[in-house]
């Protein structure tokens, strides 16, 4: 059964991601930058009774930390096949307001992270012919306002992963980009309420990447645009 790394699996589409996967019978490690957060959730992921889990302090920022994170997970499960990047923050203010500091978290970690967690992949995932996939955002295809920084690390991100399929397609990597709208998450500080049952539920993305897992080799779907099936009709 197939070993996947989740970065920031802590909560919203990560964790999503690791409740699906751990269901159907894989193996999973997930990181975050804060040690108890991530106990914290490998807890709660064990109390739903999926064991074969385990929590990786690391900060995508790091290159050398993203390679401890891979070598941890291939330490205790003997391999990894499949690397999700997901970890990724938002911070959204007019570009005449926004300031370095909002910049480069964002640029550093939506970005700088993925090349980071795919450097440190890459090795592995050669060896086990795995899966590269990249959690982008429909704000990779569509500009709006005080969206600089997101925009700019989510069209980045979407260019970057199609441009790493082609190089690492003569591996036998498959590597895909999706790219959700709405998402009932904590993305931005966000609580998610009954209000929004309307979203993509994290699970439902957790789902699509089952769907790619288990898809024939020879079929890829390279980038993947996913949104709620209806609009917040409030």
């Amino acid at each position: 059964m197939k070993t996947v790394l989740i970065t920031g699996g802590t909560k919203g589409i990560g964790l999503g991601i690791a409740k699906v996967l751990l269901k159907e019978g894989m193996k999973v490690a997930i990181t975050g930058r804060n040690l108890e957060t991530v106990n914290a959730a490998v807890e709660s992921l064990k109390k739903e009774g999926l064991e074969n889990v385990i929590g990786i302090q690391s900060d995508v920022r790091s290159l050398e930390d993203e390679q401890k994170a891979v070598n941890k997970t291939i330490e205790h499960f003997g391999s990894l096949d499949v690397m999700i990047a997901n970890a990724g923050v938002g911070n959204f203010a007019p570009i005449d307001e926004m300031s370095s500091k909002q910049w480069n978290d964002v640029i550093d970690i939506n970005l700088t992270g993925v090349f980071n967690s795919t450097k440190a992949a890459i090795p592995a995932l050669k060896k086990s012919e795995g899966y590269l996939i990249t959690i982008a955002s429909l704000a990779g295809a569509n500009f709006f306002p005080k969206g600089t920084a997101y925009n700019a690390s989510k069209f980045g991100l979407v260019g970057f992963t199609q441009a790493a399929m082609l190089d690492l397609r003569p591996y036998n990597i498959k590597v895909t980009t999706i790219m959700p709208g709405s998402v009932a998450s904590f993305f931005n500080n966000h609580q998610p309420s009954e209000k929004d049952a309307w979203k993509i539920q994290p699970e439902d993305i957790g789902k699509l990447v089952l769907d790619l897992l288990t898809m024939h080799p020879r079929t890829l779907p390279s980038k993947i645009e996913v949104r709620p099936s209806r609009p917040d009709l409030k």
